[in-house]
């Protein structure tokens, strides 16, 4: 019993660990991402994205990187984009960068990884575009696209933004309280994600055994080299263990860590980390949108464009013999809490987390605290997920003072 309850405790302040190393991050990115969604408005993007140019990709990726990094909002403004005449390469394209070109998961992954996903992460986003757009020019989905745009046009209403001269608004205290109220937002979006994802990568890095990882990615464990079949193998196990995670983009890096730590290859933790947008609740959320033949679609695209990107960069970084290595992945979990830069930065977040709340609501602008829960049954299991992952940490601190 009393091994449990050290492995309990050990799990929960892993989890801690990986928030306190992250805290920050998460602030500076809703921050830019508040920002960018008051002070520039929705109707440049579709202006400039109505055809799948050169300009337009351009343009989408664009937006796509200085957005919201979360899962949920990107498939929104992603629709919203896409009904009001966003062709469907551009609107993929800005999907595909709010998810893994943003500035926030950069910062994730450089205090949970090594610079190779870094450049990973960025190179491979623009892969990821590059491999969508070859795709869909070639399968051509010209029927499918007007079927679903036809019935986007009937449901859209008139949700363009404020037309204010963004001078104007970023001079004035609306326009911050606006932000203020979009930067809370995210966080309402995001925090059962992250709460669940976080709390799952301390539980498994504890509690599950190496040989388990061994298991299911063939060839794990034996260094940093990997047979071609191996990393194929790889390639689609990462996508199917990122599936059945249900965590978005900012909560898997950390169980990427994990993974990684475990000696699972490089290609297999990239298509991990890149399968955010292929997991059932957003497969749920795109049929929800624009049915189920479309979700399947473009959940195939993205699975064809996973596989090639993670296959491109493992044999790339092979070729110049610039491999990351698992033995020398930092153990966050085990470096505590300190009095170091990261403390500095969660104090300014955490100050700029209460200045934004409270401009917000002395505003009358709303903290989105309606989000904090969610609508359908998949985000109310979230939600309950997440309340039981908070009773599991506020356990595992408690079982450390048992045990002594």
């Amino acid at each position: 019993m009393e091994g449990f309850l050290q492995a309990w405790n050990e799990a929960s302040v892993t989890t801690l660990s990986y928030f306190w190393k992250a805290f920050w991050a998460f602030c500076l990115g809703y921050l830019v991402s508040g920002m960018i969604q008051v002070f520039v408005t929705r109707r440049r993007m579709q202006q400039a994205m109505g055809t799948p140019s050169a300009g337009s990709v351009g343009i989408a990726t664009f937006f796509g990187f200085v957005s919201s990094s979360c899962s949920f909002s990107a498939l929104a403004t992603t629709r919203a984009l896409f009904a009001k005449g966003a062709g469907l390469i551009p609107s993929l394209s800005f999907l595909l960068a709010s998810t893994n070109l943003v500035i926030e998961l950069g910062v994730m992954i450089a205090i949970f990884l090594g610079w190779q996903f870094i450049v990973g992460e960025y190179v491979g986003g623009v892969l990821l575009i590059l491999v969508m757009i070859a795709v869909v020019s070639l399968t051509r989905p010209t029927k499918l696209v007007e079927q679903v745009r036809e019935q986007l046009s009937e449901q859209e209403g008139d949700e363009e933004a404020s037309g204010a001269d963004w001078r104007k608004r970023i001079r004035s205290m609306d326009g911050w309280a606006e932000v203020g109220s979009h930067y809370a937002e995210e966080w309402m979006m995001v925090w059962k994600d992250v709460t669940v994802g976080f709390t799952v990568a301390g539980i498994i890095s504890v509690f599950v055994p190496r040989s388990f990882f061994e298991w299911l990615f063939v060839g794990t464990g034996q260094g940093v080299e990997h047979t071609f079949l191996q990393t194929v193998e790889h390639v689609f196990v990462g996508p199917l263990a990122a599936f059945f995670t249900f965590i978005g983009s900012m909560g898997n890096i950390p169980l990427a860590a994990v993974l990684f730590g475990n000696g699972v290859s490089f290609a297999g933790v990239m298509a991990f980390i890149f399968s955010d947008l292929i997991v059932f609740p957003v497969l749920r959320m795109n049929a929800k949108f624009y049915g189920w033949k479309m979700a399947l679609y473009i959940a195939g695209v993205f699975l064809i464009c996973i596989v090639v990107t993670s296959l491109a960069l493992h044999w790339g970084f092979a070729a110049i013999g610039q491999l990351p290595d698992p033995s020398q992945q930092k153990a966050i979990g085990e470096q505590g809490f300190e009095l170091d830069y990261t403390f500095w930065l969660n104090l300014a977040g955490a100050a700029v987390t209460i200045a934004f709340a409270w401009l917000a609501r002395s505003m009358g602008r709303s903290l989105g605290l309606q989000m904090a829960v969610g609508e359908g049954w998949l985000e109310k299991v979230l939600f309950v997920l997440a309340i039981l992952a908070l009773a599991w940490l506020v356990g595992g601190v408690a079982a450390g003072l048992v045990v002594g």
